[in-house]
This record gives structure tokens, sequence and C-alpha cells, in this order.
């Protein structure tokens, strides 16, 4: 992506001679009202919340605005360069599209249309076919809408890596990394701090949670080793025991479209799936096996021994946690507070992110003399997330030590605003303006941003 600020930022202009303004919003407080507008209160509370009170949320913004771009003049940067390489492979810029879960609310719960806008599965494959025409990464979730195999066969040639959330049933941990392997994943992300749900209290006050109404949960319906353990359950509990509990509260209108809701995104007919327990079993047996509270680092090895992708950690905010995690058989760090979503009054991501590449820079050099046969070569890549609305922030995390920055939250609201069109356009936005600071700021390509571009 050669110069592309300018090239975005003159089609805008040559719009508006004729009276057109951007249908995404370019301003990140704009977009994000935009998309608050559109959805439904339920999907914008998930999507857009954060835990408790919202202090992390909101540490994540304000970091931001404690580290300054230092402009330079009468630099040569009439050509510039957002490529980068990450895990030996060529990229068109250093962005990559973070893993969010239960992504049809962005489709599918739209005030203008009825609380219903689009099937499920129409989610990843819009965010697929943005991404593939940009060329960038996907993060492909675990709490996807689409089963991976569909996302995987939109994007074509396009990169992917899959995120997993690593489930108390080991067999379900495995098929899934061996389906990520098949889907033709370059990596595997392993998410470590949602091994228990954060106090989100915003959908708390809603009462509301998309997988238990069979939201955001296609990579399990989709999966063999876990039809097996809903198999499993459905023929331990039998038909009374569904209908005892079932009569255990008074039916609402609430649990009907609930129940409603649960078969329309199980496997197979709507109406056989209301007449069969396998739907609600579902739901139930994902609620039980989600995550498991009691894995250590050295259960590591254990992933490791069962993929040769490269695996990164995503969740770091501790220098320690990020060397632990390397010396346990990480190839990667994601310094993340997961968008503020677990815990409240938690560091601000950015200020965790110097202080892990410094750490993860000083193993690599540690390694590197030490003659333990340890691998060869540069620092394992630390990517960041958590905060990033701009290409100014990008630029910062990058000048910060970032290898790559991964975006959330802003492509959401580009999708529910204007489907893969609007993925497209935010991304786009993001990267004029990492590419027009980098110009600002005297720099010609990312190899060249660090932290002499920033007033420390």
């Amino acid at each position: 992506m050669r110069n592309i600020g300018r090239t975005v930022q003159s089609s805008i202009y040559r719009d508006g001679v004729f009276g057109h303004r951007p249908a995404v919003p370019t301003d990140p407080d704009a977009l994000a009202e935009a998309a608050r507008r559109r959805m439904t209160r339920t999907g914008w509370s998930y999507v857009a919340g954060g835990a408790g009170a919202q202090r992390t949320v909101d540490a994540n913004r304000e970091a931001f605005g404690r580290y300054r771009i230092v402009p330079r003049q009468m630099v040569d940067v009439g050509e510039r360069t957002l490529a980068t390489t990450l895990l030996g492979r060529n990229l068109p810029a250093p962005v990559l599209f973070g893993p969010v879960g239960a992504l049809e609310l962005a489709v599918q719960h739209q005030r203008s249309r009825g609380g219903r806008a689009a099937a499920p599965r129409n989610a990843e494959p819009a965010l697929a076919r943005a991404a593939r025409d940009l060329g960038l990464p996907v993060v492909i979730s675990s709490q996807a809408s689409t089963p991976m195999e569909d996302t995987a066969a939109v994007l074509g040639d396009s990169p992917r890596w899959f995120q997993l959330y690593w489930s108390s049933d080991d067999a379900v941990v495995e098929s899934f990394v061996t389906r990520a392997e098949a889907s033709g994943c370059d990596a595997v992300v392993v998410t470590l701090d949602t091994h228990v749900l954060g106090w989100r209290t915003r959908d708390l006050d809603l009462g509301y949670l998309p997988f238990a109404r069979g939201e955001g949960i296609a990579q399990y319906l989709s999966d063999p080793e876990f039809h097996k353990l809903v198999a499993a359950r459905v023929g331990t509990a039998g038909d009374d025991a569904a209908r005892e509990d079932a009569g255990s509260n008074r039916p609402t209108l609430a649990a009907v479209r609930a129940l409603l809701s649960m078969a329309r995104h199980h496997p197979g007919s709507t109406w056989r799936n209301l007449r069969e327990p396998y739907a609600r079993a579902a739901v139930e047996t994902f609620l039980d096996v989600f995550s498991r509270s009691t894995l250590t680092w050295a259960d590591l090895a254990w992933l490791r021994h069962r993929t040769t992708l490269p695996i990164l950690v995503k969740g770091i905010q501790h220098p320690d946690d990020a060397v632990a995690a390397l010396d346990h058989g990480a190839d990667g760090i994601i310094v993340s507070n997961h968008g503020g979503r677990q815990v409240d009054n938690a560091i601000a991501s950015l200020d965790a992110l110097a202080p892990v590449v410094d750490a993860v820079r000083r193993h690599a050099r540690t390694d590197a003399s030490s003659g333990n046969g340890a691998r060869p070569g540069p620092a394992a890549p630390v990517l960041f997330d958590s905060g990033i609305r701009t290409g100014a922030d990008a630029f910062t995390a990058l000048a910060l030590g970032a290898d790559a920055v991964l975006l959330g939250r802003p492509w959401v609201y580009g999708l529910a605003l204007a489907g893969a069109d609007g993925v497209r356009a935010v991304t786009e936005h993001i990267l004029a303006e990492l590419d027009i600071t980098m110009a600002l700021a005297g720099v010609s390509s990312t190899e060249q941003i660090g932290r002499h571009n920033l007033a420390l």
C-alpha cells in the first residue's frame, strides 16, 4: 500500500465536489455513534461494552493521549509504504482484523430492519470479503457466527489465523486446532484472559448473553467432538429431565424467542430442532465447556505438541507473563486487555506495551547468548490491541514497539453500517491516516517507526 493516505483522501474530497459525503464516518466518535443508532440495544451493548464501570475501556482510549507524536520536517517521504513481514508472510500493512465473537450481532441486530437484518452466517463472510480485497489477515474467532471452513472459503488465498478459547474438553480443543490447520490458518492465537467471563455490566443489566441463545457458537455447532458431548448429554438427561426443567419456570415470550433462536442456529431444520432436545442441549453444553480456569503455562506444551502452526498468546499485560509464555513454547505475544471487557480499572493496554516489548527483546538476546539450543533469530513478534481507533493510534503502538496491531470495534461498526463495504471503508480510513501520520513524522516505511517518533 503505497501512499494510500493521498489516494483515500483525494477520493473522498473528489466525491465531495459532487455533494457526496462518506457513507461511513471517518471520525471515530461519529463512527461509533452511527453504529449505535443502527444496532439494537442488546447488540450494541455487547459489542461496545466493557467490564464494570467501563474504566478500562476509557483507560485504553485515554492512554494514547499520553504518548505524543513528534512531527519532523524536510525529510523525503514522497514514496511511502506500509508493507511488512509477519510470521514469514509479506503483508500490505501491519494491521490485522482482530477476533470478535458473536459477530452476527452487527449484521442481524439492527433497529432499522425490525431487529433482524441478515442471516447469522452473513457476518464473517462480509468481513472475509473486505479482508480479501485488502490482503490483510483475519483472526477467526472461536465464538464466530460462521464455521471457520465457510469463512476460509470466502477468504480464498488471503491470510487467516485462528483464535482459540481453550475449552474444558481437550478433544474439542484438539478438533478446533485440526480444523484451523485444514482451513489454511497461518497461526493459532490462544486467548488467555477469558477463562472466566468478565463482569460486563451492560450485558448483565439487560440479562443478555448471545451464547445462551445459540448466537456466536457456530464453531461448536459444526464440530464433531462437540456433537459427541451434546449427544451424551441428551442421552444422559433424557426427555423427562428436559420437560421437568422446562416446567420449573413459567413460559414467557422472551423464553420462546430464546428457544427459537437456539433452533434457528442449530444445524438442520428449525422445526425439527424445536421438537428435539439437541439445540437446547448444545447451548447448555457450550456453557459448560466454554473455558477452563485450571490452565497453567505448562499446558502450552500440550498444545505445542498438537500443532506445527505458530502459537501466539493474547491477553498479556505483564512482562513476566510474556517471558513465561515464550519459555513454554509460544512463538509470539499479543498485548491486550480484551478491549477493557474483562477487568475493570485495569492497566491500559498501551501502557503495558513497551515493557512487554523490552522483555521480549531481552529474552531473545539471552537465548541467543546462552548456548542452550534455543532457536536463533529476531525476537518473537509482539502485536497489540485494545483501543486502536485511528491511524495515529496505530502509529503510536508501532512506535512503542508493536510489530502489528489488531483492529476490533471500529471495523465491527463499519460492518453494522455497510457490510463488507463498511469494513473496507473503516480499514482504509485507518490505513490512510497511518500513512499520512508517517509522512508528517518524517517516516517512509513502517520499519522506520520507533520510540524516537514520540515525545517520551
